[in-house]
């Protein structure tokens, strides 16, 4: 459902962000000032004492000095209430008197139906939990209590029983008036094959709800009984509510509890999370039986941006881990990240809590290591490198690894943490001898600090071409269809800019006042501001002819090109640097920064420059292989300086 232009404008000034908040929080009342609409408060997304959570009721917007919250009315509707964001807008829109616009008959239907599964899902709910208490869920509960799983916890996760009986759930949602076509469309039940009725999809199994982010029944999970039952464990079918690639089990109230400081753990299974939410770890989710997806690793990312993956510290637990890594490398940005707490061998959070307590997990998650760790684990351990040629096979395996990621700034501290595990493992061992693998090594050669100077001048550089893209994009969104694929692929090592063009690409499409309204609402006022208030984006042209499409398409063609050549060459160099860094002689590695030098004065200048490099420093002369490479570089240096 789209709003109509000027909407959320006119909601945002009809209600009163101090009177939302206030709701949910008590306010200081010797920082705060009512009069001038400055108003303070300990922050209700994380535990603290002290006022940290600060409103500015005239601008509409706060921010937690603490745990970094920040938003406008709606966002805090949707963070303390779990919800999505036309429903925050249509809670605020009830609270200010306004109508809501009308739903598109089609969208309506679809969200009535979806309410209707969702009613027959916890008519379900409240059926398996009655089924526990009863005579046949005896053997469960035993087995529940054998877990270890208190009754409270119980009654927090809802857990049910499913008792062994062909249409147990059928016959009681048919009594209670469900059509046959509801209680199909949940996957709660399946046709006969040999004409009779339907038969329940869950039988003699403990029963798990698994909720949406939203807190509404969607499927179950079942555990079961018999040991000798085909599947210990089975998951609804995916339906119109259910997609178990993007859900994730205990999804709200990991969201809440992470939201107050606890540490996001990503467990493997249903009794995982919920030893550890017993244990105090209440902010844990689980995909659901498969390997974690794409979808569910963006959504963890929105919960906590470095999670802790929680893993058996078995082979498959392993093999798990690494699937993780290769899906995650290529999504990593600045700040938002994995590590990795390896149970110990054969004992999964479950296990580990019963024979060490939440001691024993603290233990563990205080061991996490980062995601480059164990990725050198995977490609070094076990391995022999006694020549040449497997030694080379390992970079060769290291750097397709490292190239995967998109992030130019990340990608170089990866390339400098594999360096140090590397010198590590081929250092010289002292007496002469070399262990196992570990062959003779020297330290990479340090670059001169003026190389380092000039490329954060390169960067710099880069940075500001990013700004001058995405203003542009802001002030003319129209123009996004012709250039989308490029701004998709900008690198943004900032992560302001990062979440800028996220937003950008979602909404572009609304036009350009509510895409303002729509990048306000999701990040605040602060990052437009300061994007549009840098000179160099000031006084680009598109800023100045806000609309014009022609300009903007020109200035986006060309600030796109130019970031494509000089980002294509710093990858030259940066390639050229790690191939020459592990055994390059001092007169290499002079000329390679010489080269970056003559590179970054062209890119300021726009002025070729005869560069020689005749001799080393020291004066030794040069071979023909090394001038022969400096030449080729210095050519695609030359090259890039004349491309428009």
């Amino acid at each position: 459902m789209s709003l109509p232009p000027g909407f959320l404008d006119d909601l945002r000034s009809r209600i009163s962000l101090s009177q939302v908040v206030g709701r949910k929080v008590v306010w200081d009342p010797r920082k705060s000032n009512q009069g001038k609409g400055d108003l303070w408060a300990p922050c209700p997304f994380h535990q603290e004492k002290t006022a940290s959570f600060h409103v500015d009721d005239r601008k509409g917007f706060y921010y937690c000095f603490g745990c970094h919250a920040k938003g406008d009315a709606i966002s805090f509707i949707r963070e303390t209430e779990n919800v999505g964001f036309m429903e925050a807008v249509e809670i605020l829109a009830q609270e200010a008197g306004m109508p809501m616009p009308e739903r598109d008959p089609a969208a309506q239907a679809k969200s009535d139906r979806r309410g209707e599964l969702a009613e027959v899902m916890e008519m379900a709910v409240r059926h398996f939990r009655l089924a526990l208490q009863s005579g046949a869920g005896s053997a469960a509960r035993e087995y529940l209590d054998g877990r270890g799983m208190r009754e409270d916890t119980r009654d927090r996760f809802e857990i049910g029983f499913a008792p062994d009986g062909w249409q147990g759930l059928w016959e009681h949602l048919r009594g209670k008036g469900v059509a046959e076509e509801l209680i199909h469309d949940c996957g709660l039940a399946k046709p006969s094959r040999k004409g009779g009725k339907p038969y329940d999809t869950f039988r003699n199994r403990i029963m798990f709800p698994i909720r949406d982010a939203r807190g509404r029944c969607i499927a179950f999970g079942g555990r079961a009984m018999d040991p000798n039952d085909s599947a210990k464990y089975l998951n609804s079918p995916e339906t119109e509510l259910f997609d178990k690639s993007r859900t994730l089990y205990n999804h709200g109230p990991a969201r809440e509890a992470a939201g107050k400081g606890a540490p996001l753990i990503v467990a493997e299974g249903y009794m995982d999370v919920i030893a550890l939410a017993q244990a105090g770890f209440g902010a844990a989710v689980a995909p659901l039986g498969t390997a974690v997806t794409e979808q569910q690793l963006q959504t963890i990312w929105r919960i906590a941006p470095e999670p802790v993956i929680a893993l058996d510290g078995d082979t498959a637990g392993l093999r798990a881990a690494m699937r993780v890594v290769d899906l995650a490398l290529p999504l990593v940005e600045a700040g938002q990240s994995l590590r990795f707490a390896v149970m110990p061998a054969g004992l999964d959070p479950d296990d580990l809590i019963r024979a060490k307590g939440a001691k024993g997990v603290q233990d563990v998650l205080n061991a996490a290591v980062p995601m480059v760790q164990l990725l050198w684990q995977r490609e070094t351990e076990g391995k022999v490198f006694d020549s040449p040629e497997r030694r080379a096979a390992l970079d060769k395996a290291l750097r397709e690894k490292i190239s995967m990621i998109r992030d130019p700034s990340i990608r170089r501290h990866y390339g400098e943490a594999i360096k140090e595990f590397r010198w590590r493992l081929f250092r010289p061992q002292r007496g002469g001898g070399a262990g196992q693998g570990k062959g003779r090594w020297q330290p990479p050669v340090t670059v001169r600090p003026g190389t380092k100077s000039s490329v954060l001048v390169a960067a710099d550089t880069a940075h500001l071409r990013e700004a001058v893209i995405l203003a542009t994009v802001i002030c003319t969104p129209q123009v996004l269809d012709q250039f989308e694929h490029g701004i998709e692929e900008l690198e943004c090592a900032d992560p302001g800019h990062g979440a800028l063009r996220s937003c950008i690409l979602r909404h572009a499409a609304e036009g350009a006042e509510a895409l303002r309204s729509r990048i306000l609402a999701e990040m605040g006022e602060a990052p437009l501001e300061t994007l549009l208030s840098h000179p160099h984006v000031r006084i680009a042209p598109p800023m100045r002819h806000p609309g014009d499409t022609d300009l903007a398409r020109q200035t986006l063609a060309e600030e796109l090109a130019k970031l494509a050549a000089e980002r294509g060459l710093d990858a030259e160099i940066a390639e050229a640097e790690e191939d020459l860094a592990g055994g390059a002689g001092e007169a290499m590695t002079w000329r390679l920064s010489q080269a970056t030098e003559a590179r970054n004065r062209a890119l300021r200048t726009g002025l070729e420059d005869d560069v020689e490099f005749e001799r080393a420093p020291n004066g030794a002369p040069i071979d023909k292989d090394e001038r022969a490479e400096l030449d080729a570089l210095m050519e695609r240096i030359s090259y890039t300086k004349r491309r428009p």
